[in-house]
């Protein structure tokens, strides 16, 4: 992801974002799965939100994400979640009765932008460690990178 320009922006920022399904339900599976992929790259074109990476696990979901900073982590993972389950329970009614309250996702997400630790590789490196079947049931942790020069 280049640094990005809008009319009176440059700017360089990228975020990981997690979140799952409302009881954690392992909803995301076959053509529900494929749709929610597809809605979620329509959604970041249409509200200039740049989709680095992304991986829909059948219980939680990760994106690696870059957008203009006009924009808040808040308002871009509510307009992914509320979008994507209005139009999730209009093509698949058996999702709406599957998920007993009505809600698709769970209120909250995880967020963590990326820094001198954590750095674009090692989020692109744990998301596709879970693309190829990788365990993520336990918390998520990243390794620290040692800089041999301080000692």
């Amino acid at each position: 992801m280049p640094t990005r320009r809008t009319s009176h922006t440059v700017y360089d920022t990228k975020y990981h974002l997690v979140w799952a399904p409302k009881y954690r339900k392992w909803i995301l599976r076959g053509d529900i799965r494929d749709r929610v992929e597809e809605l979620f790259w329509e959604i970041g074109e249409r509200h200039d939100i740049e989709i680095d990476t992304l991986e829909i696990a059948e219980d939680h979901v990760h994106l690696f994400v870059s957008f203009p900073p006009r924009l808040s982590i808040s308002e871009v993972v509510g307009k992914m979640k509320a979008i994507s389950a209005k139009v999730v329970f209009e093509e698949f009614p058996e999702a709406e009765r599957e998920m007993y309250g009505g809600e698709f996702w769970e209120d909250g997400y995880f967020a963590r932008t990326v820094g001198d630790e954590v750095t674009t590789k090692v989020i692109r490196r744990y998301i596709e460690y879970l693309r190829r079947g990788g365990d993520s049931s336990g918390p998520i942790r990243f390794v620290r990178s040692v800089d041999p020069l301080s000692g």
